[in-house]
C-alpha cells in the first residue's frame, strides 16, 4: 500500500512561488505515473499536472503550463511541483497522486489514480 504524503504549501503573494513535495511510503514512486491536482473551495478537484512513469514525459493543463513544472527526485522517492508565477486561481488544496496504469489520454481523469495523498493548502493573495 503506498501512501503518500504533501507538503510545501502555504501563503504566498501573486507572482510569487511554491515548491510541493510528494513523499512516498510503502512504493517506489518511479514504478508510478504520478499526477498533481488540485480542488479550490466549491470546485470540483481538477488535473494540473502529470509526469510519466517510464518516458518521464509531463503534462500540464493550460492555465499553468510555462508557470508549473513537474519532476521526480528518485533518489528521494518523491515528486515535485514547482509552481512559479502565482496567481490568486491557483488557490487551491493540492493532492498528489499515483497511477500503475495509465495512458496520455486519461491521465487526466482523477479515477484512473489508484493512491491519493491528504493534500496541502495553496493560498496566493492579491
Amino acid at each position: 500500500q503506498v501512501q503518500l504524503v504533501e507538503s510545501g504549501g502555504g501563503l504566498v503573494q501573486a507572482g510569487g512561488s511554491l515548491r510541493l513535495s510528494c513523499a512516498a511510503s510503502g512504493g517506489t514512486l518511479s514504478s508510478y505515473n504520478m499526477g498533481w491536482f488540485r480542488q479550490a473551495p466549491g470546485k470540483e478537484r481538477e488535473f494540473v499536472a502529470a509526469i510519466g512513469r517510464s518516458s518521464g514525459s509531463t503534462y500540464y493543463r493550460d492555465s499553468v503550463k510555462g508557470r508549473f513544472t513537474i519532476s521526480r527526485d528518485n533518489a528521494k522517492n518523491t515528486v515535485l511541483l514547482q509552481m512559479n508565477s502565482l496567481k490568486p486561481e491557483d488557490t487551491a488544496v493540492y493532492y498528489c497522486a499515483a497511477a500503475g496504469r495509465i495512458t496520455i489520454l486519461s491521465m487526466r481523469r482523477l479515477d484512473q489514480y489508484d493512491y491519493w495523498g491528504q493534500g496541502t493548502q495553496v493560498t496566493v493573495s492579491s
